[in-house]
């Protein structure tokens, strides 16, 4: 078992191999970027890979160290020892495996003959690497391939990367080409072309969670290669043959070493061309060596990190924070290429947008916190996330917002329509950077669309549950409820009276599933009663999506007072809420994303997430300031296993980051932060003056704070007192500074 605080300096770099090769230079303060640490999350089930990217970056270049289960959906866990390869693209914090292309391994010895490098399982190459030889930082990872005694590192661009293998002195050194290997993901049809002694390039077409989806490559070697061998469909191709194009296709790149000798690959990948590859590795990386290249990755993400600037004693504390803010950066990513051409959801490519398109959005999870942190500290983003949602809608068939698109697919993976909170959310906040009318018209098609159980929560007021029927119909009548009431606020804005009370009405329908009788939202059948048997603790997907009735009893974001009503008042609703917390953890149809437990709380699932800032809405700002206290300290670490539960493309990433500062968008629409409270001394978030007229800054100060401390005796804003616990997204964009008193016993009356 290694200490904590050894494989933490594995991951900033102060565990080398060698001095020259792997210490960083001397600094004499920590920027953001030393802070994070992308190895957080790798264990447990968090889901994060380790690897090379830069912020948003469509190469995500990281060594897989297994393919097969729920672990794997990242392709690295920490608890492994060994390494199949370096792939190009992964999947951060999902439930779902996916990508995994264009895989390369870097070996030594003769390769069996029976194929190109038969028996055709990449895995067979895998090498044994140590924790002790490997390091992690933000768009830069390293390790040592015991197997091979080689060296391998990797960065990246947005669109582009870097390989540089250290091989030692070996007649046969080799890298290994493999377009069969994926994530989850199957082959369609793959090509590798020879177009020199030192360029190859190709695509692979693959099928999974997303399918028909394709990623073209161009890959350029400093060395030349001193050979080369192709395998299609599991037979080595004669010697000589510069082309192999199939279902199953991998290669070798033949190499002689000397001892220390370094071959650097240059990598730009596209999903629209080979050509498109080309263009891409000559924009973002062309002749500039490794170290530049890595030293700019830096760069990025320190850029994109320091706008907010925390200051604590705690190492602890600024670790975790700073590397939550890498994670929520991680997606979705870009997914055009550097002249802005993109393959569209009708698998077609679209030149000159005029935009920068994106994708792996994970709606369902990131609408609660990623989107909103997002506007804020990424505004220049926003109206792409807009535009990018709006381009899908128009090219698939029948027309609908994304739900959950990778790689430009539909996957139509989770419930809602939650794109819509994230564009009624933008709009209420001054982003108008798109065609509104023609948004607002995508959004109204998707809320009236009779797909995915739409046309009985339309007829019924709620989605019908039935026995042995996995519709997950409670959850869906209240997140459906959610995105209505975003909806009725962006027509009411736009004059939209007539839709503005029909989606007011339909945001009300959470009062249809609600029983008295039991204090929960049940499943109701479509005669009427309410579904049976119950059982709150049972995971049951004939009514809930990934939980039970326990952490689906609060899912009303969007009116919170309507909500403490049909509790029968603040009261009843504040002991229902301990209930909550205070139950016992045993969960009837145990689920695996049902993590992170306190009580019947599931911090490791996003349905959750606002839970304990209700507290603060009903009179007990006190109790919201305990739990969240609770669960930052509990719930998340720099560590390995520092992430509860799957990261989810940054959503439970982001949680932490606005909790830390001490308020959390409940109902991520409004506009409105509660306030909970915070972790660091101070916080300073500098406002992006090309989106914020204002420019300057937002400062959060925390007043003897303490982990003892955790309480807020009084607060003011702008030096006036603050009697409220909440502050709006207009008042962080004016700037100004937020104060807090922190005190050790709860001031009960604050707020209220």
């Amino acid at each position: 078992m290694i200490k904590k605080t050894q494989w933490i300096s594995r991951c900033v770099g102060a565990a080398a191999l060698s001095a020259s090769l792997l210490a960083p230079p001397a600094r004499a303060a920590r920027e953001p970027v030393d802070e994070a640490l992308p190895l957080v999350g790798t264990g447990g089930h968090g889901h994060t890979y380790p690897g090379a990217t830069v912020p948003f970056g469509f190469v995500q270049l990281s060594p897989d160290t297994r393919t097969e289960g729920w672990d794997a959906c990242s392709g690295y866990h920490y608890s492994d020892s060994v390494i199949i390869g370096f792939s190009h693209t992964h999947l951060s914090g999902t439930g779902c495996g996916d990508l995994g292309d264009l895989l390369i391994q870097p070996v030594t010895g003769a390769l069996q003959k029976s194929g190109a490098y038969a028996p055709q399982e990449a895995k067979l190459f895998r090498s044994e690497f140590s924790h002790d030889n490997e390091v992690a930082q933000p768009g830069y990872y390293r390790v040592r391939l015991d197997k091979y005694n080689v060296l391998a590192e990797v960065t990246a661009t947005a669109r582009a990367a870097m390989h540089r293998y250290t091989f030692p002195a070996a007649d046969q050194a080799h890298l290994l080409v493999d377009l069969v290997y994926g994530l989850n993901s199957s082959p369609e049809e793959a090509q590798f072309k020879v177009e020199s002694s030192t360029v190859v390039s190709g695509f692979r077409r693959s099928g999974g969670w997303a399918n028909n989806k394709t990623v073209y490559f161009v890959i350029e070697s400093s060395q030349p290669f001193a050979g080369y061998g192709l395998e299609s469909d599991g037979k080595p191709l004669p010697e000589g043959q510069a082309e192999a194009k199939d279902k199953l296709v991998r290669a070798h790149l033949d190499f002689k070493t000397t001892a220390g000798r370094q071959v650097v690959l240059r990598v730009g990948l596209s999903a629209t061309s080979v050509d498109g590859a080309r263009k891409n590795l000559q924009t973002e990386i062309g002749a500039k060596d490794f170290d530049t290249v890595r030293k700019a990755a830096r760069a990025a993400w320190n850029d994109c990190l320091s706008p907010i600037r925390i200051e604590s004693p705690d190492a602890n504390v600024r670790q975790t924070f700073y590397s939550a803010l890498y994670h929520t950066m991680t997606a979705p990513i870009l997914y055009n290429d550097a002249d802005g051409a993109y393959r569209g959801a009708d698998h077609k490519v679209h030149t000159s947008p005029g935009f920068q398109y994106y994708c792996t959005f994970s709606f369902w999870d990131t609408y609660r916190a990623e989107h909103p942190l997002m506007t804020i500290l990424q505004p220049g983003r926003v109206n792409d996330f807009v535009k990018t949602a709006l381009a899908f809608y128009q090219q698939i068939e029948p027309h609908a917002l994304p739900m959950w698109p990778l790689d430009s697919c539909e996957t139509a993976c989770m419930i809602g329509y939650h794109s819509v909170p994230i564009i009624a959310d933008a709009y209420a906040k001054g982003f108008r950077g798109y065609d509104v009318e023609a948004v607002y018209q995508a959004m109204r098609t998707t809320a009236m669309d009779g797909r995915n159980h739409q046309d009985d929560y339309q007829k019924l007021g709620y989605v019908p549950a039935a026995t042995g029927k996995r519709d997950e119909a409670t959850s869906r009548t209240l997140e459906f409820c959610v995105d209505d009431w975003s909806l009725a606020q962006m027509a009411k804005a736009l004059g939209k009276t007539e839709d503005a009370e029909l989606f007011a009405r339909r945001a009300q329908n959470y009062t249809n599933v609600f029983d008295p009788a039991t204090g929960f939202f049940r499943g109701k059948t479509a005669a009427g009663p309410f579904h049976e048997p119950f059982d709150p603790k049972a995971v049951s997907f004939e009514d809930y999506t990934e939980a039970n009735a326990w952490q689906y009893t609060f899912a009303v974001q969007h009116d919170v007072p309507g909500m403490i009503r049909l509790y029968g008042g603040e009261k009843p609703f504040i002991d229902k809420l301990d209930q909550l917390f205070n139950e016992d953890s045993d969960v009837g149809n145990y689920l695996i994303d049902v993590s992170g437990l306190i009580g019947q709380y599931a911090h490791g699932n996003e349905p959750c997430h606002h839970l304990p800032y209700l507290y603060a809405l009903a009179g007990a700002q006190y109790k919201t300031a305990q739990r969240v206290r609770q669960i930052m300290l509990t719930q998340y670490s720099n560590t390995p296993e520092g992430v509860c539960g799957n990261d989810d493309c940054g959503q439970i990433s982001a949680w932490f980051v606005f909790s830390a500062l001490g308020f959390y968008p409940v109902n991520p629409a409004s506009g409105i932060y509660v306030i909970g409270s915070p972790l660091v001394e101070k916080a300073t978030i500098q406002l992006d003056p090309k989106c914020y007229k204002t420019g300057g800054a937002f400062t959060m100060i925390a007043h003897d704070l303490s982990k003892q401390n955790g309480y807020i005796k009084s607060a003011k804003l702008n030096g006036k007192k603050l009697d409220r616990p909440w502050i709006t997204h207009d008042e962080i964009v004016a700037g100004g500074t937020l104060e807090f008193d922190m005190d050790i016993l709860p001031t009960k009356n604050w707020a209220r």
